[in-house]
């Protein structure tokens, strides 16, 4: 970026991530709006229970699989035209879900609505780091970024409950055009577009084998949800992730231009961050999904009420990630954090193993909340910094990519693995006591709730410790393209 677009840039900063901030937070709201209006778009369009999990998943295999292409597809043809571009795809993409007559067109959207996902969103975040060159004020950018990173799955269930209960379940998929078009147009006045002089070629081996092995590794976890560990679709779709994967890094390692460069993971500090990305991910995810179920299902509360409750967690983050991102992280630099942070989160999901089929919100499920909720923040924004600092201007597509990648995939990971335990937790408590009956049946399910949580916990906590181990001492600095490195 010559420097008199970026001096023009900078002095939009703040307009720049509140535009940056909404695109933000419709990719992640969701991944989570859909889920409390599934039941009535069920009832609507008439398919089974089976197929209901594909309205979710089916978003989250296009995000996951494409995130590392559409970082690079921003980094060689202009960040300004792919975010637009992924942010008008995305609002036509929601008008064709919210007008979906059938259970495949309202998937084929749904998974439409995550290919263009995976094109703003690693141009959102790239785009953020080159507009804030000055260390505090690109503290609280990030900051504020990593707090909807980390909340917004609790602003969707919110938005969800309120349209589902008062509307009906397609205002869950039009409200995204008043996300996406104000973004779009805001993004044409604010931003230049800004493509590197001299353009590799697209490695497209590179891109087939991570979008394939990708792809293959979310739908083995998610159908190991629904149809077994030992289903050969599922053996077959995670042994063949393996195999792409695999392959995918052989191409990077030898290949002159790779889609993802290996000096991007090979940085200690910014490998810890993605790692860190994946395991809360795989954590919070749980939280949201499992918290949910428990709070309608066994304590009544309405879809409204059950978005109300989350709020606190939300406030938590954002107050967190803004504090920790301004005022410690550059001093500190992300060790001392993050891994305390993911022992926040840890201990918030042992806490909530204490629910019980009478026992209150106040009392047992808000104050590891608020925990969940400063743990998160203390996670989320130093990783995002962390991950994405101190690379080369031509990776700033893909390493932010990667920092959604690792959050997404880790998050349906996550819930598969989770999901599974909850199930065989549940089935054995009822084999246990009798058989089903009304008491048996909400005893069981409360079970399969604490499980998830037990596991939960033991991810935050082996992310401590990975984390720990990995991340360096040292606070951050600002080398002079403006970028975050850190002084050891």
């Amino acid at each position: 970026m010559t420097p008199e677009i970026s001096s023009k840039q900078h002095e939009r900063r703040w307009l720049i991530l509140a535009m940056v901030g909404v695109a933000q937070l419709m990719v992640v709201l969701d991944a989570t709006i859909v889920n409390i209006a599934l039941p009535s778009a069920q009832r609507a369009l008439g398919f089974s229970n089976d197929s209901r999990q594909w309205v979710v998943t089916a978003y989250a295999l296009a995000f996951g699989s494409l995130l590392l292409i559409g970082g690079r597809i921003g980094d060689y043809f202009g960040r300004k035209r792919a975010l637009i571009t992924g942010l008008l795809g995305f609002a036509l993409a929601s008008a064709l879900a919210g007008l979906a007559q059938s259970f495949d067109v309202l998937v084929v959207a749904r998974a439409m609505q995550g290919a263009f996902g995976a094109l703003l969103a690693p141009s959102a975040l790239s785009i953020l780091t080159t507009a804030f060159t000055d260390p505090k004020e690109r503290g609280k950018a990030f900051g504020i970024y990593g707090a909807i990173a980390g909340g917004g799955g609790a602003i969707g269930l919110l938005l969800g409950g309120v349209l589902t209960q008062y509307i009906d379940w397609r205002s869950t998929l039009f409200v995204n055009l008043l996300f996406a078009v104000p973004a779009a147009v805001a993004a044409f006045v604010l931003l230049f577009n800004e493509r590197p002089e001299v353009r590799p070629r697209l490695d497209v081996p590179g891109a087939l084998t991570a979008t394939s092995g990708l792809f293959a590794l979310v739908y083995g976890f998610s159908n190991a949800e629904t149809h077994g560990w030992g289903a050969q679709l599922t053996l077959a779709a995670l042994a063949g992730s393996a195999v792409l994967l695999g392959a995918f890094a052989v191409l990077q390692a030898r290949g002159k231009h790779p889609l993802l460069p290996p000096r991007v993971l090979l940085d200690r500090d910014r490998g810890a961050s993605f790692g860190a990305m994946a395991i809360a991910g795989s954590g919070s995810f749980g939280v949201f999904l499992f918290l949910t179920y428990y709070l309608q299902r066994t304590l009544d509360f309405s879809p409204v009420s059950t978005g109300l409750a989350f709020l606190p967690m939300m406030a938590a983050v954002v107050t967190s990630a803004t504090l920790i991102s301004t005022k410690v992280l550059p001093r500190t630099g992300p060790r001392p954090l993050v891994p305390t942070g993911m022992l926040l989160a840890g201990f918030a999901m042992l806490g909530l193993t204490g629910v019980g089929v009478n026992t209150g919100y106040a009392s047992h499920v808000l104050p590891f909340l608020l925990v969940m909720g400063v743990g998160m923040g203390m996670i989320f924004a130093p990783s995002m910094a962390t991950a994405t600092g101190n690379v080369e201007p031509e990776d700033a597509g893909v390493a932010s990519a990667l920092v959604n990648t690792m959050q997404q995939v880790g998050g349906s990971i996550g819930v598969a693995l989770l999901s599974t335990f909850s199930a065989s937790a549940a089935s054995g408590f009822v084999a246990s006591h009798g058989g089903p009956s009304p008491a048996t049946v909400a005893g069981a399910a409360v079970h399969g709730y604490t499980t998830a949580f037990w596991w939960a916990a033991g991810i935050f906590f082996f992310g401590a410790l990975f984390t720990s181990l990995l991340l360096r001492s040292g606070a951050q600095e600002l080398d002079g393209a403006g970028a975050p490195v850190l002084a050891h």
